[in-house]
């Protein structure tokens, strides 16, 4: 048993791992993981805390996948519910769909119950307004009232703050894997964007007989590249956990366009051996095995790839 995380999931990793201690699902285990790092006001890319788009609004995407038959639920831009992994969860479970956005997946939080609350902290709005600040007045003044956005949106952004995401991946004792992630997205983003979050076969992807992998990063590289379903598709054809996360990085390499960033992957193979890759200098991820007291921090393994922002080609 087995569960592996970016360095932000430490907050929630404890407590999955005590799912599965306690005959628990990979299921529940990613879905108790999560919804900790989701409360985590500190954490400014997920859920309670998260950072606004460019109207001041937080818009919450949450994925979940289930390995065994590939079953999977996610929400996209929901607003005013704290805990959109849950929400995804029940997507999956009652649905026969697998995607929910907007309004749609805000009823259907409301139908189930899901736990409601304000989710821009004072921190965020501040950090926000000190973005608004750099904005011609006149354009700050019509946001709201239909200016055109999309120019600030490009304005306003960078590679670095734009972007943030929780991953969870978990193997239970009879072999189930599970994928979750969950994001607040894009900072100052077009009201409606989504990234790789809630698009599976992009952010997330668990197949039990080769095994799993979450994204985070430029969500755009990721949904333009099919990221974490390319990694467990280089392991069905029989590749390592480490050949496969490497190729994958590879294809990110071959993108064009002029918003090419960061990324980061960790992935578990169905034998139970995690990875992590990355394409920053410094880049690390945690794991944490049913025996194990504390979680194990890692590094991930480097390639390279292009970067370009917002040049002119």
């Amino acid at each position: 048993m087995i569960v592996v995380a970016s360095r932000n999931g430490r907050v929630g990793i404890l407590a999955a791992v005590e799912v599965l201690r306690a005959g628990g699902s990979a299921v529940d285990a990613v879905e108790a993981g999560i919804r900790l790092v989701e409360d985590n006001p500190e954490e400014h890319s997920v859920g309670l805390g998260g950072l606004p788009n460019i109207l001041g609004d937080v818009e919450l995407d949450a994925s979940i996948m289930r390995g065994s038959d590939r079953m999977a639920g996610a929400v996209g831009c929901l607003r005013g519910y704290r805990h959109p992994i849950s929400v995804a969860r029940q997507v999956m479970e009652r649905l026969p769909h697998v995607l929910l956005v907007g309004a749609g997946a805000e009823r259907f939080a409301a139908e189930i119950g899901a736990d409601r609350g304000e989710l821009l902290t004072e921190e965020a709005r501040r950090m926000w307004a000190e973005k608004q600040a750099l904005l011609p007045p006149e354009a700050a003044a019509n946001l709201q009232d239909g200016a055109d956005l999309a120019p600030w949106v490009a304005y306003l952004t960078d590679p670095v703050r734009s972007r943030g995401t929780v991953n969870f991946l978990a193997q239970d004792a009879r072999g189930e894997i599970c994928c979750g992630v969950s994001t607040s997205g894009w900072f100052n983003k077009y009201p409606g964007r989504l990234g790789d979050s809630p698009l599976i076969g992009a952010g997330g992807y668990a197949d039990n007989r080769y095994g799993a992998a979450a994204c985070t990063g430029l969500g755009e590289m990721a949904i333009r590249a099919g990221t974490a379903r390319s990694l467990v598709l280089y392991m069905k054809m029989g590749m390592s956990v480490q050949e496969a996360g490497q190729q994958t990085m590879r294809d990110l390499d071959e993108l064009g366009g002029n918003y090419l960033s960061d990324m980061n992957i960790i992935a578990l193979d169905a034998q139970g051996t995690p990875a992590g890759f990355t394409n920053e200098s410094e880049g690390k991820f945690i794991y944490m095995r049913a025996e194990m007291s504390e979680p194990q921090e890692v590094e991930r393994t480097f390639t390279a790839t292009r970067r370009r922002w917002a040049e002119t080609l």
